[in-house]
């Protein structure tokens, strides 16, 4: 049985997988769930040595706070130390259209983005 720790707020998980830090984004990601969300975000992303996977997975919306929020994190942690897993259509359409799959390219399971090897920020 996996430990599930209590939320830091109602958007918000955080637990540590396979020496990451993981970030799980829940419910509807906007200017008031970013709000939240920043400063945990924020003390996760502060060693730029760490190692980060922000989980899309339990989202229902996501808006430009919430691409805010992955642009910050991706500004922290330079060389390839965040990955993203997203299969949210309409969350990964508005990944496309801003070219931030090209910056930071989803992975299609929290599994594959633990598992793979090297450190780029997506997958091959």
């Amino acid at each position: 049985m996996r430990f599930e720790p209590p939320p830091l707020t109602r958007h918000l998980r955080v637990h540590r997988d396979r020496g990451c830090t993981v970030l799980e984004f829940h419910g509807e990601i906007d200017i008031a769930a970013a709000a939240e969300i920043t400063p945990h975000l924020d003390a996760a992303t502060a060693d730029q040595d760490a190692r980060v996977v922000i989980d899309l997975t339990h989202i229902t919306f996501f808006d430009l706070s919430g691409l805010r929020l992955l642009h910050r994190a991706r500004h922290r942690l330079a060389g390839g130390r965040l990955r993203l897993v997203c299969v949210h259509p309409p969350t990964l359409r508005m990944l496309r259209i801003t070219g931030l799959t090209r910056l930071l390219p989803p992975w299609p399971s929290l599994d594959s983005a633990l598992t793979a090897p090297g450190s780029r920020s997506g997958p091959a």
